[in-house]
């Protein structure tokens, strides 16, 4: 099943060993996330070291095992989408995962934003969503 995951699970998955690094590292999923989530990630990276009192090297190494499980789109692949998307959710910075999500043509977003939750263009996962279909690809 492919999923587009938002950078705010990502760095979930950063913080700690929790339901939300499981589900990440579930082979049943294939995760596809925008460029821009890097970014935000990167944005939010001293902060994070000092949280998790990780030195650079330890907090690039964690952050690389968590990318090799996630396919990063870049912004061409997705920019033709953005204007359509912009109309569909409230908060600009959402914006790129709507739009990766339609080219990438994923089952939906991964997310517990507010705003990614309220639209209607896509089909939104909480890790509820995620630990039910993980249990029922399994179970295939």
């Amino acid at each position: 099943m492919k999923i587009l995951v938002d950078a705010n699970r990502i760095v979930a998955a950063l913080m700690k060993q929790s339901t939300t690094r499981d589900i990440l590292l579930d082979e049943a999923f294939e995760f596809v996330t925008p460029d821009y989530s890097i970014s935000e990630v990167e944005e939010h990276r001293d902060e994070l070291q000092q949280r998790l009192k990780l030195t650079r090297e330890e907090f690039d190494v964690l952050l690389a095992l968590l990318f090799e499980r996630i396919t990063v789109l870049p912004k061409y692949a997705y920019n033709d989408l953005i204007n359509e998307c912009k109309e569909a959710i409230e908060d600009i910075d959402d914006v790129p995962y709507l739009a990766a999500c339609l080219a990438s043509k994923c089952l939906g977003i991964w997310s517990h934003d507010p705003h990614v939750l309220k639209q209607k263009k896509v089909s939104v996962f909480t890790n509820i969503n995620m630990l039910r279909m993980s249990k029922s690809a399994k179970s295939d």
